[in-house]
């Protein structure tokens, strides 16, 4: 364990961030090098956040992205205007996607070229037809990613705005106005197909594809818009590195990282504030300026004494495994090297999905639940130290849906631990080995399996609900009570910089850049 910062020095600075994730760290970054006296307050004996590597298997030299684990939102201009010594790989292959037609094991593959992928959804569906949907679809979401991504680091556009600037009012009735799974369904005929598709619209959210609320959209719209792109890349390094070259950057412009230090209370008039902590030595209390909470509208509501917001829920399960050697697949077209190289998706066609998200509104965990994996060290084999890399080990990262935290709370330990078997299980129907002879063990003996519910990253992380988004996507406009950059709360001079605000969720580092554009900004108007 990382011993706790000392108490800091100074009782006064230009800006005190609450919280040292990722977010607040490009808050605390930007404000030191426009010249401020910046303080970071961090729970924890770490910074980062969820955004964060680790080595979870006793004895093992593997350095596994804990919780989050890809990159597309991160702007290339926060990088750049950073100077962060950090950068990303892209994947060989987007997705694979295993199944069984007319008996026989076969799978639809996303990449490795457009001829490769043309073939392999021919092979799936009998014909060209979904392939030239695929194609169609996706052109729309590409060009409305190109003219939505620039904007997330400006001040909020209107609705109408945003609209003019999409300038194509198919994709915006499909994104912005209909449930997606209308636009889903118009496209794409097949099963499996329809299913891939949706699932981008259900990471960390937990929706039907009909959901009148358009939450799923939200999270389609956020999910395809990366980059201008849609591109999900592999962080060099791991997660952690990512958040250890933003550490590094506020630290050299000057901000002042306080670790194991609990930000308690908030009190300001609008124009100055206090912040009061608790750490190792005892209470304190820091005057600032400008408070940045990098952390979720629940939290700030809490620091600061207002009525809280609805309360969030988490929808994920996430699994982080160590292997011996990538299991054999029972496609006999699949390399492992390659299906396990980007997302492979596991009871994830359209109607399992619908099934699944019955059955856990119902309050039962689903019986064939879906899941996301995908293997990091085939991209970037440097998390893996000498040892394991010799022997051939690799990672394994599972993210699964519509495992909301309400099927959780009668019994965590036993609910985790039946949708683990029951999400293995349903790999296990794709594989030629059992994935059980394939994971590693640790220096103790035990299987190299991690897994957290909604609940473990609520108790860990502060996740209201374990929501790894701190509560519902927003659209990437302005709405009653947004502000002019998405950051702004009920008092001026306190801005929240976490995934709760508009335009957060992932790792991107937007909140933080746009929290700290508005106290630039304040200063200079």
């Amino acid at each position: 364990m990382t011993p706790p910062t000392p108490r800091p020095a100074s009782r006064a600075y230009d800006a005190v961030v609450v919280g040292g994730g990722h977010n607040g760290l490009v808050a605390a970054a930007y404000l030191a090098r426009a010249g401020r006296s910046v303080l970071v307050l961090e729970r924890l004996d770490h910074t980062g956040g969820a955004a964060v590597s680790a080595r979870p298997f006793a004895g093992l030299d593997a350095r596994l992205s804990r919780y989050s684990y890809l990159v597309s939102l991160l702007p290339e201009k926060i990088v750049r205007e950073l100077d962060l010594d950090f950068r990303v790989r892209a994947r060989t292959v987007s997705s694979y996607t295993p199944a069984r037609r007319d008996g026989r094991p076969t799978g639809l593959l996303v990449g490795g070229g457009e001829r490769r992928t043309r073939e392999s959804f021919a092979r799936l569906t009998g014909s060209e037809r979904e392939y030239a949907a695929w194609r169609r679809f996706y052109g729309m979401t590409g060009r409305v990613a190109q003219r939505v991504f620039p904007t997330l680091t400006e001040p909020l556009p209107t609705r109408d705005e945003l609209r003019r600037r999409i300038d194509d009012e198919a994709a915006w009735r499909a994104l912005f106005e209909e449930p997606i799974g209308v636009a889903i369904e118009e496209h794409f005929a097949d099963d499996l197909v329809r299913g891939v598709v949706l699932t981008d619209a259900l990471i960390g959210t937990f929706a039907d594809a009909h959901e009148p609320s358009l939450v799923q959209n939200r999270c389609f719209l956020y999910h395809v818009i990366g980059g201008g792109t849609g591109a999900w890349d592999v962080p060099v390094g791991g997660m952690g590195a990512l958040t250890d070259a933003l550490a590094g950057a506020a630290r050299a412009a000057g901000a002042v990282l306080a670790t194991g230090h609990e930000a308690l209370r908030v009190d300001t008039d609008g124009r100055t504030a206090e912040v009061t902590y608790r750490s190792a030595d005892g209470e304190g209390v820091v005057a600032a300026r400008h408070v940045l909470v990098n952390a979720s509208p629940r939290e700030l509501a809490a620091l600061t004494g207002q009525a809280p917001p609805p309360p969030a829920e988490g929808a994920q399960l996430k699994v982080n495994m160590l292997l011996t050697r990538l299991p054999a697949l029972r496609d006999p077209a699949a390399d492992p090297r390659e299906a396990f190289a980007g997302t492979f998706h596991i009871a994830e066609g359209y109607g399992q999905l619908a099934a699944a998200h019955a059955s856990a509104a119902a309050g039962e965990p689903p019986a064939a639940p879906p899941s996301e994996i995908y293997c990091h060290s085939l991209t970037d084999p440097g998390i893996l130290g000498p040892e394991p890399a010799a022997a051939g080990m690799h990672t394994l990262t599972l993210f699964g849906l519509h495992t909301p935290a309400r099927l959780f709370t009668r019994d965590n330990d036993a609910v985790r631990e039946e949708l683990l078997r029951a999400t293995l299980a349903q790999l296990d129907a794709h594989l030629a080995e059992p994935l059980e002879d394939c994971l590693a063990t640790d220096a103790d003996g035990r299987p190299c399996v991690e897994a957290r519910s909604p609940l473990d990253l609520e108790r860990d992380l502060g996740l209201p609900g374990g929501h790894i988004f701190h509560r519902e996507l927003s659209w990437p406009h302005a709405q009653d009570g947004t502000g002019r950059w998405g950051v702004e709360t009920g008092q001026a001079n306190v801005l929240l910089c976490g995934a709760g605000a508009v335009r957060g969720g992932g790792v991107s580092g937007i909140p933080g850049h746009n929290a700290a554009m508005a106290v630039l900004e304040q200063a200079t108007g």
